[in-house]
């Protein structure tokens, strides 16, 4: 399990919204990790892992682009029917409250990435002028 920050980013729901994010951190040179995007109407949210939340947080400050960055936690498990289920019975049995958790892995690949935030604070962060 590897300690790493989440940036959860609010958005209006527009083409190139999501576009300009990718392309502020890709400039920077900024690799994403994890991202999960969602949306109701007119409005919704971005949440990323960078591979370097440093540069992210520089990135996105400098692009004024506002977001409230959490200490998540990032568990790499075996890509196969079950392993998901298995990982969060064992939070669960521990007494841990999930916030918000995404999961990804490759067809075929042997491994899959779990990224969740627990109830926690969080640190807000607003690029100012």
């Amino acid at each position: 399990m590897a300690k790493t920050k989440q940036f959860t980013i609010s958005i209006d729901n527009q083409p190139g919204t999501v576009a300009r994010i990718a392309k502020t951190l890709g400039d920077s040179k900024v690799n994403i990790l994890a991202l999960l995007g969602t949306a109701q109407g007119t409005a919704g949210t971005i949440q990323l892992v960078a591979e370097d939340a440093k540069k992210a947080k520089k990135a996105l400050d400098a692009a004024r682009i506002a977001y409230q960055e959490t200490p998540a936690e990032q568990y790499e498990l075996a890509n196969k029917a079950g392993a998901l289920a298995q990982c969060l019975n064992r939070l669960a049995a521990k007494g841990v409250n999930l916030n918000s958790i995404h999961a990804t892995a490759a067809k075929g690949g042997k491994k899959a990435v779990v990224v969740y935030t627990l109830e926690a604070t969080t640190k807000t962060a607003t690029a100012t002028a």
